[in-house]
Order: structure tokens, then sequence, then C-alpha cells
């Protein structure tokens, strides 16, 4: 099984509010003390909290159901009853949360940041509340409210400065263990990458930025075709994307194309990202196949040539994104 998942869905139940109390007031020498009961505690909270520790949803895999503590009755001498504790649900930075409708509830976007994704039920009023000119000894109070209850989707999308995006068996993965200490799994078939990983890369003068490797898209994944359209909304929160076309590719600048239209039909304000053109495996290349690939794009969007395996052109790569990023 994967250790990475982006993908959860919960029952929530907050917190039940407590009764208000009914209580009169009785003393020795006060024989009619009038009312004297305090309000219901208000009832525990479900809040999502952002935790930079967290990269993955694997920790709430298994959890089915959250809820959270009734709150306490009103007491005499009008004492409030105490607030039902709240329930925390940590989740990695760039995680969303949705009802069951597909609404956004909110979505985490730094460490520490709460959403209040179920609020608990109000306490009741004590019978103070109640006191009138004709009723001055109320015997009645009103009871808590009801928490909220229902079912939260937590999506993650992954946040990284560089997402990579090409076919399976592109060299994404070549890339990102070449220019990171990042481990991902590399063979020579499709699909070899299942689950995102992402990369700290170095760059000059200790600088450094991330980068993600997408598992490959293939041509209908914006329909729900192949891997791709699951790990598609990674894409979303990428600022910039490097597209690799490996060198063997029967027509270069047709696979750019198709890659492009799957991220148009996704979710068409994915190419209003900056984007950087690559043809990866150059080691195959001479330079006279590398001009030749390089006459099928466009003047502004003619690709960038490296090899993860020899380390040709990995330095301009690393310089055009650090450019991008902070040009």
């Amino acid at each position: 099984m994967s250790n990475f998942v982006d993908y959860v869905k919960i029952h929530c139940k907050s917190g039940h509010g407590g009764a208000g109390s009914a209580h009169l007031r009785r003393e020795k020498y006060i024989p009619k003390g009038g009312p004297d009961g305090g309000d219901g505690g208000r009832g525990g909270h479900i809040i999502m909290k952002g935790n930079a520790n967290e990269w993955t949803l694997l920790p709430l895999r298994y959890t089915r159901h959250v809820k959270a503590e009734r709150g306490e009755n009103g007491g005499k001498n009008q004492l409030t009853g105490a607030y039902g504790a709240d329930v925390y649900i940590e989740v990695p930075i760039g995680t969303i949360a949705k009802n069951e409708e597909g609404e956004i509830i909110g979505e985490i976007m730094e460490d520490g940041q709460e959403i209040i994704l179920m609020e608990g039920g109000m306490g009741g009023k004590g019978n103070e509340h109640f006191k009138s000119s004709t009723n001055q000894t109320p015997r009645f109070a009103q009871p808590g409210m009801e928490g909220q209850e229902g079912y939260v989707v937590f999506e993650l999308k992954i946040l990284a400065d560089v997402g990579l995006v090409g076919f399976p068996n592109a060299g994404k993965s070549t890339l990102l263990s070449s220019v990171s200490a990042a481990k991902p799994k590399i063979a020579n078939y499709a699909f070899t990458t299942l689950t995102p990983n992402l990369g700290i890369v170095d760059y000059r003068n200790y600088k450094s930025f991330v980068m993600a490797d997408i598992p490959g898209i293939i041509e209908g994944a914006a329909e729900g075709k192949g891997l791709g359209h699951r790990f598609l909304r990674h894409i979303e929160r990428n600022s910039i994307l490097l597209f690799l076309i490996p060198a063997d590719s029967e027509d270069h600048f047709q696979e750019f194309k198709i890659l492009e239209n799957e991220l148009k039909e996704y979710n068409p304000e994915l190419l209003d990202k900056d984007f950087i053109i690559s043809v990866s495996k150059s080691d195959l290349l001479d330079e006279e196949l590398k001009k030749e690939i390089s006459a099928e794009f466009p003047e502004n969007r003619k690709p960038l040539f490296f090899s993860g395996v020899t380390g040709e052109g990995l330095m301009e790569l690393k310089d055009a994104i650090w450019k991008r990023l902070h040009g």
C-alpha cells in the first residue's frame, strides 16, 4: 500500500450543547430567591488544522468517525456549564475540505491555520433568562442545541514550485532523482510513478525550490482515463509547469499539444500558469537532431534539452526555472 493518500472521507459530529439549568435559589434567609440556573456550555467544534510536518492524509485513512464532546449543563448560582472539548483534525498544507454536496468548506494554506468544519451546538439558556414581571420564578430552562453532523471530504493538492507534466515514462522520476535527494521508483515501463513525489532542488548560493513528480498523464485523462485524472488536481497548486517530452517521441510538438489539451479540458486556468517545455533523454540526440526537434516548436515555445542520466543541460534547466520563479 502506498504511503501517500490524498483523498479521505470522514463522518463528523460536533458536540451537543449542554442544557440550561432551571435551578431556584434556596438559602436559609431568602425564602423567595427566584431563578438561579446557569446556561449550558457550547458543544465541541470539529476543527481542521494545518500541520507543515504532514504531507499526506494517510494518518486519517482509517478514521471513520470523529465526534466532539457534549457541553455540560448549566449549574446553580448562574454558573455556565463547561464547553465541550473541540476536536482537531490535523492535515497537510494544501488540504481542501468539502461537504457531501461537493461545496468547499475551507482550505488550509499555512501551518497552524484553523478552520471550523462543524460548529458545536449552542448551550441552552438557564431559567434566569426567562424571568418576567408575570413569572418571577420560572421553573423551566432551554435545552441545548444539537451539534452539526455529516460527512466531510478531505482532498490534498500538493504545493510545489515546479510540477512535472508528461506522459508515462517521459523521464520525470529520473529528473527528480537527479536534481534532488528524492528516490522515486524508476523503471522502463508506463506508470512507474503511482503517487506524487516531492523533492527539494538545490540551486546556486544555497538556494532551493520544490519540484513535484506527478504521475503520468495519458490522452483522455481529463475524462477519467488512466491514473492522470486523479492527480491532475495536484498540478493546480504548482507555480510553474515543466513539460517533459522524451527524445524518442515520434512527434515532439504533437505530444506537447496533447498534454496541453488535457490540462485545458480539466481546468482552462492551468494554461495561465508559467510553463517551460523540455526534451528529456537528450543524451540520445546529436546536435543535428536537437535542431530538427527545436524547429518543430514555434519561436516562443522552444524547448530546453537535458539528460537526467548524464546531467547534460540540468544546470541550464534549473536556471530557467529559477528565473521564472523569481523573474
